[in-house]
């Protein structure tokens, strides 16, 4: 609740005997101080610095400045990051962002008292830009969670990071506005903004009530300078609570889904489909066998509620769908023809999407092994335009140990690796399938597209 809500009772009128309200008097200034330096103290101890190190490949450019393909010759470099953390249980969990330590070779983390662990990326989720980190360590200073969904405008909020890495860094202000979405950070919005000054640094970082609750996970600035101005923007905490303890138990995001396409509705559309308000999901397709489908749902039907909660747009319909459980059955309003309608709705598992993980042919497990020493990864069209490639299939060799039996074969970043043994290298999971009962001593062919030339590289196990 926001702390300036305070009621000191009521008076009587002398004149009627009617009840009025007392003037609200905001608590002293010195009440606040002391609350805001209490929770300061409590929270810094569970923030950490998150340090990363990747390797990146220099790309070509066009003459309109757009990447057609890797720079021949020069050789990869390893590029260093650095945002924050927030201790979540005692035993070394630690929530951040993905684009924290997303393709990440070394994770470094830093305690509040000075302690330095190496960490290990469990998993991480770009849809919501959440990742998980885990130090071996015991008895640690954690911040708890709250309540995100209980936010409201005008309530005090501490961001706890490490902009500029400047370590343990407080700032405070107030929640600006919640529910936010179209920022353009993750694929599934649902942003608290807050004034509270964040800067490149404080990503991953914890946002916490004046209670010391965490209540949302410090992701991005809206800025024409590149620092603060002021607009700030958190995951809120039931979400990333949400994606985190899925990863852990699952490796994974297990997310409810529509089963249907849906469209935003705009003024000349709210019209036309004859909408009291310029508010919902417009149905525009239907996925056969989906959970749309089978509860009813018609191309140009309007969502406007979920479960008596407001759709106002197709990303918070997404958002409610994805966070509640698979197989429960939910009441939906909805506007057909100009009338509403009500229907139930039976949520079905989305399809299964990429999880980022730490790379799951880990170095010192393989020493000696053909593909020891590879770090390799799934081929997303972006990348696949950004290679010069034609097809996204396989995957792509993101970093090669120097020393590896690897890099004495040949292989350099930026490879596609499409087959191993002459079995099809589709994805990283077929990848990891075909690579785990490969022997130390075996000789393993691969079929490789180097900027649209096609090879065959065979490397000899030691």
């Amino acid at each position: 609740m926001p702390l300036v809500v305070a009621f000191a009772g009521f008076e009587l009128s002398a004149a009627s005997g009617a009840e009025k309200p007392a003037p609200v008097s905001p608590p002293p200034a010195s009440e606040l101080q002391a609350l805001v330096k209490t929770t300061a103290a409590k929270v810094i101890p569970a923030v950490v610095n998150i340090a990363s190190t990747v390797v990146v490949r220099d790309l070509a450019l066009s003459d309109e400045g757009l990447p057609f393909g890797l720079i021949p010759g020069l050789p990869p470099r390893r590029q260093y990051g650095q945002g924050s953390g927030v201790i979540v249980s005692s035993d070394g969990y630690i929530i951040t962002n993905n684009h924290v330590v997303a393709d990440a070779l070394d994770v470094d983390v830093l305690l509040a008292d000075r302690r330095q662990f190496k960490g290990h990326v469990i998993a991480t989720d770009p849809k919501t830009d959440v990742a998980v980190v885990k130090i071996q360590a015991a008895s640690l200073p954690t911040v708890p969670w709250g309540d995100s969904s209980q936010l409201a405008v005008g309530e005090f909020v501490l961001a706890i990071g490490n902009p500029l890495g400047l370590n343990q860094t407080v700032t405070f202000g107030i929640v600006s506005a919640v529910g936010r979405a179209d920022v353009g950070v993750a694929d599934y919005e649902d942003f608290i903004q807050m004034d509270a000054p964040i800067n490149p640094g404080n990503s991953g970082g914890a946002l916490v009530n004046v209670r010391g609750e965490l209540i949302g996970i410090n992701t991005a600035i809206a800025s024409t300078t590149g620092g603060s101005v002021g607009v700030g923007f958190a995951i809120p905490s039931n979400m990333a609570r949400l994606v985190m303890q899925s990863l852990i138990k699952t490796g994974r995001v297990i997310r409810g889904f529509l089963g249907a396409s849906t469209q935003d509705v705009t003024p000349l559309l709210g019209k036309l489909f004859k909408l009291p308000d310029v508010k919902g999901a417009i149905i525009t397709d239907l996925m056969l066998k989906g959970s749309a489908m089978k509860a009813g749902l018609r191309r140009g039907d309007v969502v406007v509620r979920f479960d008596g909660k407001e759709v106002v747009d197709s990303g918070r319909l997404r958002n409610l769908i994805a966070s509640v459980p698979i197989g429960s059955k939910h009441r939906l309003e909805i506007i057909r023809d100009g009338k509403p309608v009500h229907m139930d709705l039976v949520i079905q598992e989305a399809p299964l999407e990429r999880v980022r993980r730490a790379p799951a042919v880990s170095r010192t497990e393989l020493v000696g092994h053909p593909l020891g020493g590879l770090l390799v990864d799934d081929v997303s069209p972006s990348v696949a335009r950004q290679l010069g490639l034609e097809s996204a299939t396989g995957v792509v060799v993101a970093d090669v140990e120097d020393g590896s039996l690897a890099e004495a074969a040949g292989l350099i970043p930026g490879d596609l690796i499409l087959e191993i043994n002459h079995q099809p290298v589709t994805n990283l999971l077929a990848y990891q399938r075909l690579v785990e009962p490969i022997k130390p001593k075996d000789v393993t062919l691969l079929l490789i597209n180097r900027q649209n030339t096609f090879l065959y590289v065979p490397i000899e196990g030691e």
